[in-house]
């Protein structure tokens, strides 16, 4: 368990989990011991261990992509807090219903913490990234160095227009922290996709592409 954040008004727990090396974020507000889980790979009983002492408000599902959701029913069978997804995305993926439905610029309350929720489709139909002041938990839409892996040039143009539109808006300071490994700055991705967007790229552009070499 990494701790990213611990401040007064807000804590962020960072756990890496899996075979597939999937991060799963606890959002705690520190007044209230009021928590969010922000996806859930598998690795249930280590999940269920760092929300001891807080009150599990809602899981919120970046996307619906196995490596997300593997730890979900070790999880719910404890607690029964309510699952949010996108509708976009597919509910047929996850082991329980979800009983709430999030779309952009949704705010979720947890304690005194707000949560806002940016709908961020193109690695999934009903992807979406959390921001949290100047913190971006982004799923698999935008990591260090490009976008999340895209089954199509559809798809990668979707990604794309949603780090664009919805993210590269955000100020230039935004701490990211997506579903697989390390942080990076939205300056950083912002620079680097400047270079990406002045070359000239083939029509079928898909699948593992960074702005660098890409």
């Amino acid at each position: 368990m990494e701790i990213i954040v611990d401040r007064n008004e807000l804590k962020i727990e960072k756990l890496e989990l899996s075979s597939f090396a999937t991060n799963a974020y606890i959002i705690i507000c520190p007044q209230t011991l009021k928590s969010a889980l922000i996806d859930v790979p598998g690795g249930g009983p280590t999940i269920l261990k760092n929300l001891k002492g807080t009150q599990l408000e809602c899981i919120l599902l970046t996307h619906s992509h196995v490596d997300h959701i593997g730890g979900l029913q070790a999880v719910r069978n404890r607690n029964p807090a309510p699952i949010a997804v996108h509708p976009a995305d597919n509910a047929k993926w996850l082991p329980f219903r979800p009983e709430v439905s999030l779309n952009d610029k949704d705010i979720i309350n947890v304690g005194k913490i707000k949560i806002e929720c940016l709908y961020t489709p193109g690695h999934t139909p009903g992807s979406r990234c959390f921001k949290i002041g100047e913190y971006l938990l982004s799923g698999d839409t935008i990591f260090p160095g490009g976008p999340g892996r895209t089954i199509g040039p559809p798809e990668f143009q979707l990604v794309v227009k949603s780090i664009t539109e919805k993210i590269f808006i955000l100020p230039g300071n935004t701490r990211i922290y997506p579903g697989h490994g390390g942080p990076t700055i939205l300056k950083k991705e912002k620079e680097e996709y400047a270079i990406f967007s002045s070359r000239v790229h083939t029509q079928g552009l898909c699948g593992d592409v960074t702005w660098l070499n890409s």
